[in-house]
């Protein structure tokens, strides 16, 4: 029985052997590649002399330079961004290049514990035995000290601030006391953090000063370019289809070029040519939610269409991500509709099926 989404160092096995195999650049204690290698594998490298490295992040170099190179010193590293902007994709990345493992992860939300970061308890041997390491739970943060491992947090700004805080002795002293039993864990050679945050959502929690100091943040924009833009939701939906088997379906460029401009256009408030400000509404219509518009659509277009990728079968995704608020959305939408989109000539099976959405 295979699994529905296999860990990126499962995955890229392949990938991760070659590079191993032809890395002949310094490697910092702990890591399975050099930083060199580890760029190689997120960028990509057509002509790599053991094989073909696809890329798994699309963006400018230097981001993901300064990323690597980070995580080599002993500051932790944060990825800061808009939703979408593949935070969580590079993190998982990144941690199966460097160390072979990305699943040490805490997820961070409103109701995450301070034990999510250092450590809990078995409570049944707790009253049984007594406080003792056998008693212990460790956190995925421990687990990585003690393994010279890099730990991986999520939504960082969603954890509450004392949860937070419990972190500035790991990163600072890389050390996580356990005064319960006297003892504490050091960091072996290797160990590292690296959280993502977003400044989009509600309800998020401000780093405090102190935190923020353990932090090399680095911010990653939203795709640059259309064309660029194009080329990773048609990589990430190829990559998806192929994982859920889906029926082998055209490529769909067209449509999916549609679906990019038409969140590129509501993201920036003006279309593509400059000649007409449109109003943006509530969501942030990220590169993800693009993807997932499409790869809906495929799924629509194989099981329920003729095998080909059409206007109607985005068209209930597009909707669905624009009207978040039924409200002042819908107005916004609507607004787009009969003044951008109905007025090009080549839009007009799109056009309707919208309308029909609506």
């Amino acid at each position: 029985m295979t699994v529905l989404r296999p860990h990126a160092e499962d995955q890229y096995t392949d990938e991760l052997a070659i590079l191993a195999k032809h890395d002949d650049r310094p490697r910092p204690p702990g890591w399975r590649l050099s930083p060199w290698a580890v760029t190689t594998y997120l960028l990509g490298d057509p002509d790599h002399p053991g094989g073909v490295i696809t890329p798994k992040y699309i963006g400018p170099r230097r981001i993901v330079e300064v990323a690597v190179a980070t995580l080599a010193t002993d500051r932790a590293l944060l990825l800061l961004g808009v939703p979408g902007t593949a935070k969580t994709w590079l993190s998982e990345h990144l941690a199966a290049a460097v160390c072979g493992d990305s699943t040490l992860l805490v997820q961070g939300t409103a109701g995450t514990a301070e034990e999510a970061v250092r450590y809990g308890w078995n409570y049944a041997r707790l009253l049984a035995e007594g406080p003792s390491r056998e008693a212990l739970t460790p956190s995925p943060v421990m687990r990585a000290m003690a393994e010279g491992r890099l730990a991986r947090v999520e939504e960082l700004t969603r954890m509450p601030s004392d949860v937070q805080d419990a972190l500035i002795t790991v990163l600072s002293e890389k050390t996580l006391p356990i005064p319960e039993l006297n003892e504490e864990v050091q960091a072996a050679k290797g160990f590292n953090v690296i959280a993502t945050a977003n400044d989009r959502d509600r309800g998020v929690n401000e780093l405090s000063s102190a935190l923020r100091r353990r932090f090399n943040t680095v911010v990653l924009p939203v795709p640059a370019s259309a064309e660029e833009e194009v080329d990773i939701v048609s990589r990430r939906v190829a990559q998806l289809g192929r994982s859920l088997e889906l029926p082998e379906t055209p490529a769909g460029l067209e449509e999916i070029r549609r679906v990019v401009t038409v969140f590129r256009e509501l993201r920036s408030g003006v279309t593509v040519d400059g000649r007409t400000k449109v109003k943006s509404p509530s969501g942030t219509l990220s590169t993800a939610e693009a993807i997932s518009v499409v790869t809906s659509g495929l799924a629509l277009a194989a099981h329920f269409g003729d095998g080909v990728l059409r206007p109607s079968d985005v068209a209930a995704g597009i909707v669905g991500a624009v009207v978040q608020d039924p409200v002042s959305d819908r107005v916004v939408w609507r607004e787009y509709l009969e003044a951008v989109v109905r007025e090009r000539e080549d839009w007009r099976d799109f056009y309707r099926a919208c309308r029909d959405v609506v």
